[in-house]
């Protein structure tokens, strides 16, 4: 966490979740940030009973449903752990509290929230203009840790395609 959050560590708990633990399912009000300690943690949404993931975090990276966060609504994406975490939560009123008080908490939402919403445009934009092949290409160029540290399975889902697929890929490269 950044020093700016030390003036609010009080508020934090300290929480450990085994690989493939649900931390929010799709359809709930979320109550709870988490910051990433250790481990990684992904998102995905149920789609007929299929998986497809949407994102991954990492140690360092914060992480809730935020629309489901601030404004009450039901989650659209569950959050599960892939690896064994350490996680530091907080509070959705601790929160709220934390960015009334200190304008530079407010600030560093701001960036990260504007950062995410980035990410985002590009990985949609992504999905509009390249195939497979080259969204492969693009998440080893940009993001080496998620191929070195994510189950081949998640990849594909993420990438829109199946295991078999991603293999394909895999293998003419």
């Amino acid at each position: 966490m950044t020093s700016e959050w030390d003036k609010f560590e009080h508020l934090f708990k300290r929480q450990e979740a085994p690989a493939k633990t649900i931390l929010l399912q799709e359809g709930q009000i979320s109550k709870t940030m988490f910051f990433i300690e250790k481990g990684c943690l992904r998102t995905w949404v149920n789609n007929d009973g299929r998986e497809i993931t949407t994102q991954f975090f990492f140690e360092g990276d914060k992480v809730s449903s935020i629309e489901s966060f601030r404004a009450n609504q039901p989650s659209l994406y569950n959050i599960e752990s892939i690896e064994p975490c350490i996680l530091q939560t907080i509070s959705q009123q601790d929160f709220q509290n934390a960015l009334e008080n200190l304008p530079e908490i407010k600030e560093e939402m701001q960036e990260h929230l504007f950062r995410r919403l980035l990410n985002a445009q590009k990985t949609f934009y992504s999905y509009l203009k390249n195939n497979p092949q080259q969204r492969y290409k693009e998440l080893i160029e940009e993001h080496p840790h998620i191929i070195q540290r994510i189950p081949q399975h998640y990849i594909a889902s993420y990438l829109g395609i199946t295991s078999v697929s991603l293999s394909r890929i895999r293998n003419r490269r």
